[in-house]
């Protein structure tokens, strides 16, 4: 929706709280006053006063000249994560499959162009791929996402229509360079595809092949426990996460 569109109830400051929020990433994990002032397209005095106010209800710190989040604004995001079923569900067969595959594994669900890791584990071994719940990577460059698009009814997904026949995808360089993710789809009591499971592989340790013949099983057998747990908390198959079927 374009500026001048918004609707009536809209407030621009929270829109700009929020923006200033967001100018904070791995990438950009402090920034000056004047560094926020540009990301967010903001005068300074807008963006002091909006960090100000940050600063005082707990989310954001300054040792002067920089601006740092606190780790207080992980409740924005716990407030959505906790009120869902489906990653609290999968947790105990994430852990499980981690374990089994000396793997990290993750449950990502699809938001807009983007991948959103919702839950995780990690196995005991030291050296395990790290996935950041709630981190946002692109949909069409990850295996999760791939497995996602799949049931998109959009024309030119060629990846896509590679997971809807395959049942699964194997990506290397995912999410970054020497590990690999393989990755299949959660799917629904009506066979809708709802989330993608997956499996983080560092690339030296397995290669395709051998993720294919002794991690997939294990990937596809999860797979199967999450979706016989969602059938059994009988949640209609077009209701938000986090809720059920009324009786």
């Amino acid at each position: 929706m374009s500026r001048d569109a918004r609707a009536p109830h809209f407030v621009r400051s929270f829109e700009r709280g929020l923006a200033v929020i967001r100018a904070f990433d791995a990438e950009h994990p402090a920034r000056t006053l004047s560094e926020v002032a540009r990301a967010c397209d903001l005068t300074r005095a807008a963006a002091r006063r909006l960090l100000l106010t940050l600063a005082d209800l707990g989310y954001v710190h300054s040792d002067g000249r920089r601006f740092r989040l606190t780790p207080r604004v992980l409740e924005l995001g716990y407030a959505y994560l906790s009120g869902l079923d489906l990653p609290n569900l999968a947790q105990p067969h994430l852990e499980r499959l981690a374990e089994q595959a000396g793997e990290s594994a993750a449950l990502c669900l699809l938001d807009g162009d983007a991948v959103v890791p919702v839950a995780a584990a990690r196995p005991r071994r030291v050296m395990a791929a790290t996935i950041a719940v709630g981190a946002r990577l692109p949909a069409y460059g990850t295996a999760a996402g791939r497995v996602l698009l799949a049931d998109e009814p959009q024309p030119g997904l060629s990846q896509g229509e590679v997971a809807r026949h395959q049942g699964c995808v194997l990506l290397e360089g995912d999410p970054e360079a020497g590990v690999s993710t393989l990755a299949a789809p959660v799917r629904d009591r009506s066979g809708r595809v709802m989330a993608g499971a997956t499996l983080a592989i560092h690339s030296g340790r397995t290669s395709a092949v051998a993720a294919r013949r002794d991690l997939l099983p294990h990937l596809l057998a999860a797979v199967a426990r999450i979706e016989a747990g969602l059938r059994i908390t009988d949640r209609a198959p077009d209701a938000p996460l986090g809720t059920a079927t009324r009786r």
